[in-house]
């Protein structure tokens, strides 16, 4: 289905799940981030972050820890209490939050009458106006009480971190979970009332052979997943330090991973799923995402591929990142200093970029490649990108149409590549990428 060409993969490129890119982000001045929440209006998403997981996970590049210290845990979640306070005090009083996103870390890292409290002051500060509720979880820890809490809230997105059904793979990657474990995870989430439930999936793992994969595949169509989003793994060992606990020279090489993603790609187009993009797939004819996409509405956020329409999206608690069309944000990173600054009532937003008017161009153009592949250059950016356009044109993995670029269904898996021609920052930056299959 798709053909390999080695030489336009050869360079890491970012997800671009924002336009300037985390890599760009700078120290910036905090009262920037303030006025952007006092400006605000109409609908907006947050997204709160809670960095901690029960045991941790070789391959996690997340900004997450151990969640084996009760003090850690607790004094981390009063300054979330007070971060949420602080951030609501700024905004206007006829914004309305239509959307919230729990994600980490595992987020069931916290007991459920902490999460229950976690809510009840998002409900007392912001105006919540019906907002979708979602939540990233890990099944190993997913507990019965947790399942109430999911029902009680009216949670109804829900994404399990499965990543392999294979054993030894699990074993390699330190994320042992067995096949009842997940079977219980999905039951109980589909009784409490989850309508959208999302499986994260990984290929290029340590040891993982085709078969592995293929296997992987089917037990999550079986498990009637509503969503699947197949990440290839991103072995940086010199950026992630705990992957150095995986056997580089187990992993599958370049050729091969691309032949997993082509098989992923091919198994999901043929088993009932839309694909969005070439590495996530929707269950038509009732998932909100698959509606997007067929709806032409599609976006991308900090989580990824959304059918989430605000323009705004707020960030709460260490190292999460506020979006607005001017501004990137992003809280202080480090625990200890997080929890020091939202103690004293400060808004902790330390670093990030101001977007410009080339920035947003150049942002709705990648969006649309990743989201729709398809995209209105204009004149100008064209011709700064028809030398490089040439070799992915040639080979019949885009099409050029007087100022309109279209990435045609061979070239999916490049679609990242071809996106990347069109940011400005990337020549400049010395960060390496995950590989973009």
């Amino acid at each position: 289905m798709w053909t390999y060409y080695p030489e336009l993969l050869a360079t890491p490129v970012p997800r671009y799940t924002s336009y300037p890119t985390a890599a760009e982000f700078d120290a910036i001045d905090g009262n920037l981030y303030r006025s952007a929440l006092q400006r605000t209006q109409g609908d907006v998403s947050l997204y709160v972050h809670i960095p901690f997981c029960e045991k941790i996970c070789f391959y996690c590049g997340c900004n997450t820890g151990r969640a084996n210290r009760r003090q850690r845990l607790e004094s981390y979640l009063a300054a979330l209490h007070d971060e949420i306070e602080t951030v609501a005090r700024e905004l206007p009083a006829d914004v309305r939050v239509t959307s919230i996103a729990f994600g980490g870390g595992s987020p069931n890292a916290i007991t459920p009458d902490d999460f229950r409290t976690l809510f009840a002051a998002l409900e007392r500060s912001f105006a919540l106006d019906n907002p979708t509720l979602s939540i990233e979880l890990d099944p190993r820890t997913l507990t019965p009480e947790w399942m109430a809490v999911v029902a009680a809230l009216g949670i109804s997105r829900a994404s399990l971190g499965v990543q392999t059904f294979a054993a030894h793979c699990q074993q390699a990657i330190g994320r042992v979970q067995p096949e009842d474990c997940i079977v219980r995870a999905v039951d109980g989430l589909r009784e409490a009332g989850v309508a959208s439930l999302n499986f994260d999936l990984m290929y290029g793992l340590p040891g993982q052979t085709m078969h592995d994969l293929e296997d992987s595949l089917q037990r999550t169509r079986v498990l009637g997943a509503d969503r699947v989003a197949l990440f290839g793994y991103a072995h940086v060992p010199h950026v992630v330090p705990r992957q150095r606990a995986i056997d580089g020279s187990a992993l599958p090489d370049q050729a091969q991973r691309f032949a997993m993603a082509e098989a992923g790609y091919a198994y999901f187009a043929t088993h009932g799923y839309l694909p969005i993009g070439f590495d996530h797939f929707a269950r038509p004819g009732g998932d909100p995402l698959a509606k997007a996409a067929l709806e032409g509405k599609l976006r991308r956020n900090f989580q990824g591929f959304t059918d989430d329409r605000s323009e705004v999206l707020i960030g709460l608690g260490a190292s999460a990142i506020s979006s607005f069309p001017h501004l990137l944000a992003q809280n202080e990173k480090n625990s200890g200093r997080y929890r020091m600054l939202s103690s004293q009532g400060q808004l902790s937003a330390n670093r990030g970029v101001m977007r410009s008017a080339e920035d947003r161009y150049r942002g709705a153009v990648i969006e649309r490649l990743l989201c729709h592949s398809r995209a209105r250059l204009g004149t100008a950016l064209m011709r700064e990108a028809q030398p490089q356009l040439e070799p992915f044109v040639t080979l019949g993995l885009a099409s050029v149409d007087r100022e309109w670029l279209t990435i045609l269904p061979d070239g999916l898996p490049y679609a990242r590549t071809i996106a990347a021609l069109f940011d400005g920052y990337r020549p400049l930056t010395r960060r390496r990428f995950s590989s973009a299959v």
